[in-house]
């Protein structure tokens, strides 16, 4: 088919009674795309053969609500060989449809504030981001892991080709790259809210955000290109299959093309708020906004609309009245303007706007370079001369009427002001007026003086700004509750060492002898042939037993004899920790179980001074294997307690060998029901804090870690909790990005191994986090050769 040297309207679709806010091209049938409204419904379009090349609805969908916001489609599977429809709603829930059922065949709930973006990649996984300021990954039905760190509203998000990789784009600026539910990477140098994100290749994307500007990325974090056309904020982008050129839409009315890195094409819109686009498989581009109408744009000659239905459009176009308040013309002086000669001249490129004095009117035209003349895109209203800028709005003359949009797609709502007023009177006033919340009083008078150029009357504004659009689209409501995180400084290891004395037991061959117990490394018989899977599922917890008590006694008093005056032990309290310690070294022995006080002082002593405090932990660790001191101090109120200080122990700037040690601590408590059940519900604290002691330089707290992950994912087997074995993959992939110790990496393949075995939607979940690619390297270790062994059966399981 011939084709033009620019973008024309091919039709237009009023199928939707509010604004379009999101479009996706369909699966099936071909050349369809999916539209969902501010009205409550999605719509799916098809091609139809009439002459005027436009779309017929084949299907309707709703389940929302309230607005609906996003939409996306996830590929066909087994289960549904036409793919299916996800939508994102201020209901706060995502819908999932079928092609053939108005509502929807499941619900996705969990987010906690409006789901205004969704992203669809391998094996069914969904990507979603909120107004809650998480992103949340699904599959299967099921919330696999939420993406904490964001500090407003998550605007954008997508999934990367390279398994494992998402992206999210925020209103707090940012932009992350998160691998198995990690941030690895946070992109700055937008000014605004992060509004869309569009993936190039393998290494590089797009986005787009309210400061008008869109930047080129690569992945490994460089802005290698800004490009800047639009006048106003950007709120999508779309990249064509030759992962060059782009689309981009806008509050600036406007469709932007963009060729070889420059804006070729801008197509203006009688709409104010152009939300989204779509890129259909045979290049036309599907654009949806806020007067509820989807046009469809092609640059194929044979399907361009008839030349009635152009000029209908030109005629609509050049009805539009533009506030230049809202737009791109900045302030209008109609004395200086010139008059329809000026139309004479052509213009230099395509989108270019020149405003002409057409008697007492101000007129807006643009040059269109394929058709090589200027068209009319509207009557400029409201414009400011060099007495006044005044806008009329309910018969008053006002500097400024700002439209402000409450809980982002409710009604839209005029505020006017005057310089000359207090910002603070007129956002109570406001407030009063629309019946709204007074508690937003101070960032409805901080987005005055915001959007005013300082032109104010009043006190200073406070600190802040809109935590979801960042201007004119104010939202009130958000927070932005900010967490920081300290890094390890690595201030250096106890000089006590645990198990030092009398050499260990002989250990097997394949095995790893453990510097820190000085016993052998956990081996599933590894010289025992593999083709039978000898390594997992794994279903009992595995133990750091080894210790030399006389040294663990020796370094105790030794220490207690320099302890600070409140933590010094009496001699009695001495004598008792050496029972306590003869009473679990054996914990099934006939030994006399260690007494209610013995327990209590080894509590009491587990909280001497961090410095001095790790041979009182060494004896924790042994204890809690017998089943009266695991019964104690793991108990419902009594664990929690266990759990927070040995958590407070393992924080990033602690002391190796505390952070070992309370590792090994909460392993050896899978031995008893009381600690398996403490460390079942206590599951997404203790693994968030220990993945982040897998940076830390030091294989014996790697071997607690992955010791930590297995112990858990053998719990975890039976169950049928996808959330936990989402979280214990996604502690097991970012272990392994920083894991050296062969030790440590077989543990946790076996952990791996364990959590996948009879899950399929666990295998799903693994592929998608590209574990398969993350672990293989591991398949051709050949000491120890269990490593090896273990990393073969893992991906066969995956296959």
């Amino acid at each position: 088919m011939a084709s033009s040297s620019s973008y024309k309207l091919r039709c237009s679709i009023p199928g939707h009674e509010m604004d379009v806010r999101g479009l996706a091209s369909a699966v099936f049938p071909e050349g369809a795309f999916v539209s969902v409204s501010r009205d409550r419904t999605g719509r799916v379009w098809v091609p139809n053969s009439s002459p005027d090349n436009g779309f017929t609805e084949m299907h309707s969908i709703s389940g929302h609500t309230n607005f609906v916001s996003c939409v996306c489609v996830i590929a066909p599977s087994e289960t549904y060989p036409r793919g299916l429809i996800a939508s994102g709603g201020n209901d706060n829930n995502i819908c999932v449809f079928t092609l053939d059922q108005a509502q929807p065949v499941f619900t996705l709930t969990g987010h906690k504030n409006t789901v205004c973006t969704l992203s669809s990649g391998k094996f069914g996984t969904l990507l979603s981001g909120s107004w809650d300021t998480t992103a949340k990954v699904w599959l299967n039905e099921k919330c696999m892991m939420t993406l904490q760190g964001h500090t407003a509203a998550v605007w954008a998000v997508v999934i990367l080709p390279e398994q494992g990789l998402m992206l999210s784009g925020s209103a707090d600026k940012t932009i992350k790259l998160w691998k198995a539910g990690r941030c690895e990477k946070t992109y700055t140098g937008h000014e605004d809210c992060v509004r869309g994100l569009a993936v190039i290749s393998d290494t590089e994307f797009f986005s787009c955000s309210n400061d008008a500007s869109i930047r080129r990325w690569l992945v490994t974090g460089e802005c290698v290109q800004v490009y800047y056309s639009h006048t106003n904020y950007i709120y999508s982008i779309s990249v064509f299959p030759n992962c060059q050129d782009f689309v981009t839409t806008g509050e600036d009315r406007t469709v932007r093309i963009w060729r070889q890195g420059e804006c070729s094409q801008t197509i203006r819109l009688p709409a104010q708020s152009v939300w989204c686009c779509c890129i259909l498989p045979n290049g036309d581009i599907a654009i949806g906004a806020s007067d509820g109408i989807i046009r469809v744009f092609t640059e194929v000659v044979d399907r361009i609309a008839s030349a009635e239905d152009l000029q209908a459009f030109e005629d609509e176009l050049a009805k539009t009245i533009i506030d230049p308040k809202t737009g791109d013309l900045g302030d209008i002086k109609i004395e200086d303007l010139p008059g329809r000669e000026h139309l004479e001249e052509p213009g230099n490129r395509d989108g270019q706007t020149r405003l002409i004095k057409e008697g007492d009117k101000v007129e807006a035209y643009q040059w269109s370079v394929s058709d090589a003349r200027w068209m009319k895109i509207g009557d400029v209203v409201g414009g400011s001369n060099a007495t006044s800028k005044s806008v009329m709005y309910e018969g008053k003359e006002y500097d400024f009427v700002f439209t402000i949009d409450v809980n982002e797609g409710g009604p839209s709502m005029k505020l006017p002001y005057n310089v000359a007023e207090d910002p603070w009177l007129t956002a109570h006033n406001f407030l009063q007026k629309n019946d709204l919340s007074p508690s937003f009083l101070d960032q409805v008078a901080h987005f005055i003086i915001e959007n005013t150029k300082g032109q104010v009357v009043g006190p200073n504004p406070p600190a802040g700004g809109d935590p979801f659009t960042g201007g004119a689209r104010y939202i009130p409501g958000a927070s932005d509750e900010r967490s920081a995180f300290g890094a390890d400084p690595f201030t250096g290891s106890g000089r006590y060492i645990p198990g030092s004395g009398p050499s260990p037991s002989p250990i097997a061959s394949s095995g790893v002898a453990d510097p820190f117990t000085g016993g052998s490394a956990y081996s599933s018989a590894a010289l025992r042939q593999a083709s039978t899977n000898i390594y997992f599922p794994k279903t009992d917890g595995v133990t750091f037993e080894q210790a030399n008590s006389a040294q663990i006694i020796a370094k105790i008093k030794e220490l207690n004899g320099s302890a600070p005056q409140e933590y010094k032990l009496s001699q009695e309290a001495l004598e008792s920790l050496v029972r306590l310690l003869g009473s679990i070294s054996e914990p099934n022995s006939s030994e006399a179980p260690p007494t209610i006080q013995e327990i209590n002082l080894l509590w009491k002593a587990s909280h001497w001074p961090e410095d001095i405090v790790f041979p009182v932990l060494d004896i924790m660790r042994l204890a809690v294997r017998h089943p009266t001191v695991n019964e104690t101090l793991c108990g419902e109120a009594e664990g929690v307690q266990l759990c927070n200080h040995l958590l407070s122990l393992m924080s990033p700037e602690g002391r190796p060998a505390n952070q070992m040690l309370a590792l090994r601590t909460l392993c050896n408590c899978f031995m008893g029901r009381q600690g398996r059940a403490l460390l079942l519900a206590q599951r997404e604290t203790v693994l968030s804090r220990a993945a982040d002691l897998a940076g830390i330089c030091n294989k014996n707290i790697h071997i607690a870690l992955a010791t930590l992950v297995l112990n858990y994912a053998s719990c975890l087997h039976s169950q049928p909790d996808l959330e936990a074995k989402a979280q214990c993959l996604s502690v097991a992939s970012r272990a392994l990005e920083t894991v050296q110790d062969k030790e440590a990496v077989f543990r946790l393949l076996v952990a791996l191994g364990t959590i996948v075995s009879s899950d399929q939607s666990a295998r799903e979940l693994a592929r998608s986090l590209g574990v398969n690619s993350q672990i293989s390297k591991y398949s051709s270790v050949s000491d120890p050769s269990k490593v090896a062994e273990c990393c073969k059966l893992v991906l066969k399981e995956m296959q």
